[in-house]
């Protein structure tokens, strides 16, 4: 199951045009890649808050983790190193925070604004094994870079 990757830019693209609250912009994104995105069962962004320390953010789904250090977790690896974060086995990964049992795999990219401040990670977790692909990589990158250049 593959996203309609060109609908999906397009709606986001037509929605977030103008807009530079980070939060705002936030809500928009996790709301439709949690609608076109068919294995995303949970989609939304964690914060950055305070020195290694990310909150919740908006988000669509059953509950996520509220505060996440950037030592723990898929999400903190990923804010920690400012790398994208392919986790095909959730269980195969050290540190894994478990929100939700159902989660076998993840992607979390990093979210930084035109400043090059790092606002915080995006996070797709998946009942599916293996959901996420290099694919999803390119295309959320360039997505998130082009959403949130200027957002404060």
């Amino acid at each position: 199951m593959t996203p309609d990757y060109d609908t999906m830019r397009s709606a986001i693209l037509a929605l977030t045009e103008g807009e530079t609250d980070a939060v705002a912009l936030m809500a928009t994104l996790a709301c439709e890649v949690h609608h076109h995105h068919p294995l995303s069962d949970w989609t939304g962004f964690y914060r950055v808050v305070a020195p290694e320390l990310l909150k919740i953010g908006p988000y669509q789904g059953g509950h996520g983790c509220l505060v996440i250090p950037f030592s723990r977790g898929v999400c903190g690896a990923c804010a920690r190193t400012g790398q994208i974060q392919n986790v095909p086995d959730v269980d195969a990964f050290p540190g894994h925070i478990a929100c939700a049992s159902s989660t076998r795999s993840e992607l979390v990219l990093p979210v930084w604004n035109g400043q090059g401040r790092l606002l915080g990670v995006l996070d797709l977790d998946s009942d599916t094994p293996a959901a996420f692909t290099p694919q999803d990589e390119i295309f959320f990158t360039d997505l998130l870079a082009r959403v949130f250049r200027d957002a404060a």
